[in-house]
């Protein structure tokens, strides 16, 4: 027998007959010679409302202490779909990210995975036990309490499909797999079948929500396969893996966004080595993430710097900024939380030429202007406003006939 690890996204998980419909595909798995490992996340909106909860208190609530209130929404998950899947005569166990040995570094709300724990999931499993684990979240050496950022739980079961040696990790969402844009957007967007981890990083890193971004990197890393497909059908979905020649064939795979970014700008800095680096290692210092950046051509030894982050980030990279303002000299910040990001990806674009023409052309085509560009190798992203997002989405998938291939 193999072991295979399953994960639930929290509307997989959202009320009783759901977490009765989860047990049953789970037994299913273990009927057909399968050991099962789960991770859950949070019933529904759980994780929203609490955080909601927390913000009716204070504006900014502690970090190490959100860690301690987020993790209680996948303790409730695990309790109860171990209480269902006893309940339908099969035994189960329920683990915490502690129980199982999930030590991460010490950054509290995206701490990073250091170790894995297999010994007590294994002895689980010889037992004839179905294991349930939290997602989401780990502890530090110090045993305190820490979570891994949204989406954690896809993380969480990537990891233990890694130290356990699955074969497969099969992520079960609301959604029928990858798409090559968000149909609720594209009503012809079609289901991408196999995709590589390198694409998959590039599109989840660009706004793609449907799986995290950190569990791709992750599981690349690994080489640990990944089948993301829906909790409410049987249908394959999409596999996620190494790269195939055949993927090279699509110079662009999929057009994806992503409305929850901000712009920073920071104005009349003086242009001369080492500004840069005092401003980025400020904000690095805060642990928050910066996107893209643009620093504009000089002018009588003054320039300006632009940059995005996520917009939950904004007040962090701000008081950051301020902390180093006359040291560095800057004259003035300004920020603007009206745009978005679009993105085209494909693995294809490393043998194809063309594909950034492509795009400014449909983008000018629709009258969109373009605000900031980034590239790599398998990807171009454009920062744009916000209210253009959608049509952004529409033409470029048209544009690039993503749809008919």
């Amino acid at each position: 027998m193999g072991i295979i690890v399953q994960k639930y996204g929290g509307s997989s998980v959202a009320t009783p007959e759901l977490i009765k419909n989860v047990a049953k595909k789970i037994i299913k798995a273990k009927e057909e010679g399968n050991k099962v490992v789960v991770v859950v996340s949070a019933p529904g909106d759980e994780t929203d409302d609490l955080i909601s909860l927390a913000k009716e208190i204070t504006d900014s609530p502690d970090e190490r202490e959100m860690d301690v209130l987020l993790s209680t929404g996948e303790q409730k998950s695990i309790a109860l779909l171990a209480i269902a899947i006893k309940s339908l005569g099969y035994d189960a166990i329920s683990f915490t990210g502690l129980q199982v040995g999930i030590i991460t570094d010490d950054v509290h709300g995206k701490a990073r995975i250091v170790k894995v724990g297999d010994e007590k999931i294994k002895k689980a499993l010889d037992l004839d036990k179905i294991v349930i684990v939290a997602g989401f979240q780990g502890v530090n050496e110090e045993e305190e309490i820490t979570t891994l950022g949204r989406g954690g739980s896809d993380l969480t079961a990537v990891a233990l499909a890694h130290v356990l040696n699955s074969e497969i990790c099969e992520l079960y969402k609301d959604v029928d797999g990858i798409f090559t844009a968000n149909p609720k957007i594209v009503p012809k967007a079609r289901l991408i079948e196999k995709i590589s981890y390198e694409e998959m990083l590039e599109m989840a890193s660009a706004g793609a929500q449907v799986v995290n971004a950190r569990c791709i990197e992750y599981a690349q890393k690994y080489n640990v396969p990944i089948r993301v497909r829906s909790s409410f059908n049987n249908s394959l979905g999409t596999l996620i893996t190494k790269e195939a020649k055949e993927m090279e064939k699509l110079f662009v795979s999929g057009v994806t966004y992503n409305k929850d970014e901000a712009k920073i700008t920071v104005l009349g800095v003086p242009d001369k080595p080492g500004i840069a680096a005092t401003v980025f290692r400020s904000i690095a210092d805060e642990n928050v993430n910066v996107d893209m950046i643009v620093q504009d051509v000089s002018e009588e030894g003054i320039t300006n710097i632009s940059f995005t982050v996520v917009k939950d980030e904004l007040k962090k990279a701000l008081d950051a900024i301020e902390r180093i303002r006359e040291k560095v000299g800057i004259k003035d910040v300004i920020t603007d939380e009206n745009i978005a990001k679009v993105s085209v990806v494909g693995i294809g674009m490393k043998t194809h030429s063309g594909v950034a023409a492509m795009m400014f052309e449909a983008l000018a085509s629709a009258n969109i202007n373009i605000e900031m560009i980034s590239t790599s190798e398998i990807k171009i992203s454009c920062v744009i406003d916000k209210k253009d997002v959608e049509n952004a989405v529409r033409v470029l998938h048209e544009k690039f006939k993503l749809d008919k291939i």
